[in-house]
């Protein structure tokens, strides 16, 4: 049996080849992250009669340099493994230890896969990679919308501090519309009360109604005028105000046509995720892209330990660190995404509000509380990708 590491780069790759020894067969191979690369690769493989029978492939989870050289074998029907670079950081440390020499990397990760015998990575469907794609650009959104929107708070603390008090929602149509147009207290004073409250009413579409857009008008027209806000180069302000709330909008348009595309990819795949209290629509595509195929995992704790939720003990000789902290290794779009729905599991699941009021009971803090929810959710994520079966709350759950 053969046993081929490559170590993946963003412009280059390297091969190396060792046999069911560890004996290193040739020299290692560099070649190009392109069409003219991988045919050298294939040059490589039929210079030593490598066939998918006899070779098992192994390479690093680098970004996502290695999406391209995975799928060029698994198109060739190798037997091919990608694992976390951690894996193979274990025996590159072992090795200087010992010999305190250089070794190719492309020789540890086929070391890895030659000790570790590790199953296959199962090749991600296209939905689901255009899932994963799709949902870390929404959250790139999100964090960007997020972003702006601290911004615009800022400069209204500077200009306007009262408005916050206002509008409960500072970014709602109506607030943001107002603001495109009359971002400063002055602007707001050059408008007549009753036309402002028509304009509320407008841009609220009647929810708001006559009597309540009159009172929001007197109160914007009274706060502008006894505003403790700054009154110096506010022109830049508004202008700052403007362009911010018009990136927001778009950004905001973007999301909305990101998520709809997202849903209908995920409504092609029968997950029963959303049938889990706190997983919605769009947490289901992050859970789905991130996970891929169920079948990469054995067991519940393998995945709670690929969205880096599973503890990280602090130990040495006789010290046991006193406070257990997430791991964070592994997927942080998918951390991020069993967390938010821990958190709403924690207080509205029949089965898990139950194990975090239990833990909160024993004087647990509600962050350690909610992790635990998390982890309990992450098997049961697992649970239902694996059966393909709804999921059914137990309230003396463990």
């Amino acid at each position: 049996m053969f046993y081929l590491g490559i170590d993946v780069g963003k412009r280059n790759h390297e091969a190396g080849l060792i046999d069911g020894t560890g004996k290193p067969i040739g020299k290692t191979l560099r070649f190009s992250n392109s069409k003219a690369g991988s045919e050298k690769l294939l040059v490589f493989l039929n210079q030593y009669d490598l066939t998918p029978d006899n070779t098992t492939v192994g390479l690093e989870a680098t970004g996502h340099y290695w999406l391209s050289i995975f799928s060029f074998l698994h198109k060739l029907d190798f037997k091919t493994t990608v694992f976390n670079p951690l894996q193979s950081d274990a025996l590159r440390h072992f090795y200087i230890r010992k010999t305190k020499t250089d070794t190719k990397d492309a020789y540890l990760i086929a070391q890895v896969i030659r000790i570790d015998t590790p199953d296959e990575t199962p090749f991600i469907e296209e939905d689901l990679l255009r899932l994963r794609h799709l949902e870390r650009l929404r959250y790139s959104f999100v964090d960007q919308s997020s972003e702006l929107k601290n911004k615009v708070i800022a400069l209204l603390d500077q200009v306007f501090p009262e408005y916050e008090e206002i509008f409960s929602d500072v970014f709602g149509r109506s607030s943001t519309e107002l603001l495109l147009t009359s971002p400063l207290p002055e602007d707001l004073l050059d408008v007549d009360t009753q036309k402002l409250a028509d304009l509320i009413n407008r841009l609220s579409k009647g929810r708001f109604g006559k009597s309540r857009s009159l009172d929001k008008a007197n109160q914007l027209h009274e706060s502008a005028k006894n505003t403790f806000g700054i009154d110096v180069a506010t022109d830049v302000f508004k202008l700052q105000i403007k362009l911010l709330l018009e990136q927001i909008k778009l950004i905001e348009c973007h999301l909305k046509e990101i998520e709809t595309i997202m849903i209908e990819i995920s409504n092609r795949q029968e997950h029963y995720l959303t049938t889990i209290t706190g997983i919605s629509d769009i947490t289901a595509c992050v859970v789905l892209g991130e996970i891929g195929s169920i079948k990469r995992f054995e067991r519940p704790e393998q995945l709670v330990a690929f969205a880096g939720l599973d503890a990280s003990v602090h130990q040495s000789g006789d010290f046991n660190g006193s406070k257990t902290r997430l791991s964070k290794r592994g997927s942080p779009y998918l951390r991020r995404a069993i967390w938010q729905a821990a958190f709403v599991a924690s207080f509205h699941d029949p089965a898990l509000s139950v194990h975090y009021q239990r833990l909160r009971k024993r004087g647990k803090a509600h962050g350690t509380a909610v992790g635990a929810v998390a982890r309990k959710l992450t098997h049961i994520i697992f649970a239902i990708l694996r059966d393909q079966k709804p999921y059914e709350p137990r309230p003396n759950i463990e």
